[in-house]
């Protein structure tokens, strides 16, 4: 699994992407990507796995770890990338900006 953290976008100025390499698992790359167009949405990131659903995210804040955490695990576990009950992803249900077919 991808993790893109926008290097454009204040956190991202601000080294998020290390904090996320320090927060995931070993089984997520964190890339830094210089932008992902969501600058209405500052900060975005975008969760990418082979064969399933992408997801952006924007108004990302470092409060939203335990969650950009937790999505992570329900990603590797699912197995195409869809959630039959978007619940499941707490507050970044209203942070998602784009849900892109694999």
């Amino acid at each position: 699994m991808r993790l893109y953290v926008c290097t454009l976008c204040q956190l991202g100025r601000e080294g998020f992407a290390n904090t996320l390499r320090d927060a995931m698992s070993s089984a997520v790359e964190v890339l830094e990507i210089e932008c992902m167009s969501g600058c209405a949405r500052d900060q975005t990131i975008a969760f990418r796995a082979d064969g399933k659903t992408a997801y952006l995210f924007g108004d990302i804040t470092a409060d939203d770890l335990p969650e950009l955490e937790n999505f992570a695990r329900l990603y590797a576990a699912s197995l195409d990338g869809n959630f039959p009950d978007a619940r499941v992803l707490g507050n970044l249900r209203s942070k998602a900006i784009a849900r892109i077919p694999a």
